[in-house]
C-alpha cells in the first residue's frame, strides 16, 4: 500500500496523474493538489479509478504538512514551480516522508538555477531516513540515467557527453512555450555554460549553436545552453573531460523571442505599472498560451538523448542514446503533449523506484547515483523507448 501525493496541476502533473493512476499495485492512494482547485479536478475527471484532489498553496510549508499527514502520504511528487523546491522539501521534513522534484531550485528573485540549496538538505534527509529525489524529467533525469547507464554498460571511461534536446513539434501558435513560459524564458535568456577539464565556462545567451542529424527527425539547429544536470554529472562521471547542453529552437520561437527582450518584457524585476509593481515576465506568461492547451493541436516528435564519447576495452567508442517521443500519441494517451509526457512519465518512475525500494536510501540524491537498470527497464515498459545509434571510426557523428 502506497500513498502519494502530487503537487502540481499543470502539464505535467496531469501525466504524472494518469501514469500513476494506471499503476495501482504501486500507487493504490492517489492525492492531487493544485492552487488552483478545478484544474486538478479537470484532471481527477480524466483518470483511471478515483483520486482525491485538494487546495493548496505549496508556498505555505504548514499547510503542506498538514494535507501530508491529513492524507497520509508515503511521498511526495513536486511537480509545480521550481520556487517551491525547498518549502516543500522542508513540509517534507516535518511531516517525515520522501520527496521527489522534476527541477531544481530556483529563486523566485534571480535567474539561476543550482544545486547547492538542494544539496545543503543531505544531512537532514539523512538524519531522518528519507529520501530526496532530485530532477526525476528527462532532463534533468532520464539524460543523467542515461549517462549512468553508459557509464555501467557501454563504456570503461567517458570524456564526453553533449546533452541533445530537440523538440521538433509544431503547435500552430505564433508563439508559445511547451512548458511554463516563465520557467521556459528565464532559462533560455541566461548566460550559456559548460563544463571542461574542471573547469566552468561562459557564453554570451544562445550565442554558440551546431546542427544537428537527430534520429526520425532531421537536420535542426541546436543552441548551447546551461542545464542543471551539467552540475551534477560533471561531479559523478568518471574520466569526464567535457560536457555541454543544447536546445532547439525554431527561427519564429527566436525572433519573438528578441523582440519581446528587446521591449523588456522578460525582465525579472518589479516595474511601476498604473501605482502597482508588476514584475514583466509574470505579466507575458498571463498573455501567453496555456502550454496544457497545447496537446491537441501539436504535430510531431522529440528526440532527446545523450551523444557520449570515451573507451571500451581499449578503444575509442562514441554512441547516442536517445528516446524519440510522438506529440499526438501522448496526447491520445495522457491528454498532454510530448514534452510533459517526457519529464512525467520519468516522474511517475522515479517514485516508483523509491516506492518499491529498488532506489530508497537515506539522504539527497541525483538520478545518476542511483542504479540505472530498473529505471531504464521501466522506461521501455511504461512509454519512453531507448534506443542508442553507434559510430564507427569513420562515420559522421550528428554534429555539422
Amino acid at each position: 500500500m502506497s500513498r502519494v501525493l502530487i503537487i502540481g496541476a499543470g502539464g505535467v502533473g496531469r501525466v504524472v496523474a494518469h501514469k500513476c493512476a494506471a499503476l495501482r499495485e504501486v500507487f493504490t492512494d492517489i492525492c492531487l493538489a493544485s492552487r488552483t482547485l478545478s484544474k486538478a479536478q479537470q484532471i481527477a475527471s480524466e483518470v483511471k479509478g478515483e483520486i482525491e484532489i485538494a487546495q493548496l498553496d505549496a508556498d505555505r510549508v504548514s499547510d503542506t504538512v498538514a494535507l501530508i499527514r491529513s492524507f497520509n502520504a508515503d511521498l511526495v511528487i513536486h511537480v509545480a514551480l521550481p520556487y517551491q523546491d525547498l518549502a516543500i522539501m522542508d513540509a517534507c521534513l516535518e511531516a517525515g516522508v520522501d520527496y521527489l522534484d522534476t527541477a531544481n531550485y530556483e529563486p523566485p528573485d534571480q535567474a539561476r538555477f543550482e544545486y547547492r540549496w538542494q544539496w545543503d538538505y543531505q544531512q537532514r534527509f539523512q538524519s531522518a531516513g528519507l529520501m530526496a529525489l532530485l530532477g526525476s524529467g528527462f532532463d534533468p533525469g532520464v539524460t543523467n540515467v542515461f549517462c549512468a547507464y553508459a557509464q555501467k554498460h557501454l563504456f570503461d571511461e567517458i570524456h564526453e557527453v553533449d546533452i541533445l534536446d530537440c523538440n521538433a513539434g509544431d503547435h500552430g501558435h505564433p508563439f508559445a512555450t511547451n512548458f511554463n513560459p516563465e520557467i521556459n524564458i528565464r532559462e533560455v535568456t541566461a548566460p550559456g555554460r559548460y563544463w571542461e577539464q574542471g573547469q566552468w565556462k561562459q557564453t554570451e545567451p544562445l550565442s554558440v549553436s551546431r546542427e544537428f542529424d537527430f534520429p526520425e527527425v532531421g537536420l535542426r539547429r541546436a543552441y548551447l545552453m546551461y542545464h542543471e544536470e551539467l552540475e551534477s554529472l560533471s561531479l559523478h562521471l568518471k574520466g569526464l573531460k567535457r560536457i555541454r547542453f543544447w536546445m532547439t529552437f525554431g527561427e519564429a520561437y527566436l525572433n519573438h523571442l528578441k523582440v519581446l527582450e528587446n521591449v523588456g518584457m522578460t525582465g525579472i524585476e518589479p516595474v511601476s505599472f498604473q501605482g502597482q509593481e508588476i514584475i514583466p515576465l509574470q505579466f507575458l506568461k498571463v498573455l501567453l498560451p496555456d502550454p496544457a492547451s497545447l496537446g491537441p493541436r501539436t504535430q510531431g516528435q522529440t528526440c532527446i538523448g545523450c551523444l557520449i564519447h570515451g573507451v571500451k576495452e581499449g578503444k575509442p567508442r562514441r554512441i547516442f542514446l536517445y528516446n524519440v517521443c510522438d506529440h499526438q500519441s501522448c496526447y491520445q494517451e495522457v491528454k498532454s503533449q510530448a514534452v510533459s509526457y517526457t519529464t512525467g512519465v520519468p516522474a511517475m518512475i522515479g517514485a516508483k523506484q523509491i516506492l518499491t525500494g529498488q532506489w530508497r536510501q537515506p539522504g539527497v540524491f541525483n538520478m545518476e547515483q542511483c542504479d540505472p537498470d530498473p529505471f531504464m527497464n521501466d522506461l521501455n515498459h511504461f512509454g519512453l523507448p531507448w534506443q542508442i545509434k553507434e559510430f564507427g571510426a569513420d562515420e559522421e557523428l550528428l554534429q555539422h
